[in-house]
């Protein structure tokens, strides 16, 4: 198992020592330091380089959000979780939008985090389970626009998705795993498996990262 190094950047004490000691002798995990501000925690972002930021929002100094800009712009490799109090839809499109690939309440405390930050690590996207739903009821919308508008193109183009099959392409194309979709779904992992089966047949594609590309070449998916 690969070691991955971990800077923290919470300025309450009690939910930064609450992270400390969940990720205290885990074999895998790198513990960098914890900034307590945002002038600190991109100071030592830069000095430490972490594989994985931890974040809150609410930070003395600024907003969080302008840390994960940071960190997208000069390590765009490292993942970032943020991990807040607030919940609403205007917070978490607003870190996803600057670069986040995570969110958890902390409310959620009670999960493992050493383990959603390895699932984070291996490209999925862990997010607390009400943040799922109200980003699907926001993406459901734009999933039926794709399907209609692949239901116009002609037969020489393409087939069209079904709305389902557009729904996973659509959350595929935003990060998560196959496994957190049927889980949004609530669906089982074999249905999803079928859907993206379907979906990279009818795209003439062998795998998720082609499916994406040639769904975004043809313009159904926008970033």
């Amino acid at each position: 198992m690969s070691t991955f190094s971990v800077l923290i950047v919470e300025d309450q004490a009690r939910f930064s020592e609450a992270f400390v000691h969940s990720l205290a002798d885990v074999s895998d995990v790198h513990l960098l330091g914890v900034a307590v501000d945002l002038h600190q925690g991109r100071r030592m972002f830069d000095q430490g380089r972490p594989d994985v930021l931890l974040v809150d929002l609410d930070l003395p100094g600024g907003n969080g959000i302008e840390l994960i800009r940071h960190a997208a712009h000069v390590r765009p490799q490292c993942e970032v979780m943020v991990i807040s109090v607030f919940g609403d839809e205007q917070h978490v499109m607003a870190s996803i939008e600057a670069g986040a690939t995570g969110y958890l309440l902390k409310d959620d405390l009670a999960l493992d985090l050493p383990s959603q930050l390895r699932s984070l690590r291996a490209g999925g996207s862990p997010i607390s389970p009400i943040i799922a739903r109200r980003l699907l009821m926001r993406l459901a919308p734009a999933a039926g626009h794709l399907a209609s508008e692949l239901a116009q193109l002609s037969d020489e183009d393409a087939v069209a998705l079904s709305e389902q099959e557009s729904r996973v392409l659509h959350l595929a194309a935003k990060g998560f795993t196959f496994d957190e979709i049927a889980h949004f779904l609530q669906v089982s992992p074999h249905t999803v498996m079928t859907y993206v089966k379907r979906v990279y047949r009818k795209l003439h594609v062998r795998s998720k990262v082609e499916a994406i590309y040639e769904a975004r070449r043809l313009g159904w998916l926008r970033d």
